[in-house]
């Protein structure tokens, strides 16, 4: 099902994703980051939702859709570096950046930090093309949301 996305994402000559698949793709990531810890709970999957709903304008049960579709592929995508410069690659800059925002939002869903879920974020950052300061700046505006 997800075989010509992974083999677009994983291509050596680079192209912009169609809307869909970049959805599909970073909404992927959002749940890599939230199963991390080993822990998928109610407020990740509905902090999920809620992203998928506010970036891309979705409703709500397309938001429970584009989520499913998503938990599939992340179980079917390479590993989280080779997944992560596949978008690089095709995803604009300033998505990238808005992408690092939800994972944050993602990773703050249920009230705490986690180191396993920091370090995902460290190690994506920079993947993305992300400086460190610009990832901390997204932690910080989430957080300020959150109060």
């Amino acid at each position: 099902m997800f075989e010509t996305l992974l083999r677009r994402l994983l291509s050596p000559a680079p192209e912009t994703l169609p809307q869909p698949d970049a959805r599909l793709a970073l909404a992927a990531l959002l749940i890599r980051l939230a199963r991390a810890d080993g822990r998928y709970q109610g407020a990740e999957v509905s902090r999920i939702d809620a992203v998928l709903r506010a970036r891309f304008g979705l409703g709500p049960f397309e938001a429970v859709r584009l989520r499913n579709e998503a938990e599939t592929l992340e179980e079917e995508a390479p590993d989280t570096v080779r997944f992560t410069r596949a978008l690089k690659e095709h995803v604009p800059y300033e998505d990238r950046l808005g992408v690092i925002e939800a994972l944050w939002d993602v990773a703050l869903a249920d009230g705490s930090r986690d180191a396993d879920e920091d370090g995902l974020i460290r190690l994506v950052a920079p993947l993305l093309g992300i400086e460190d300061a610009d990832s901390g700046l997204a932690r910080q505006r989430v957080e300020a949301r959150s109060r």
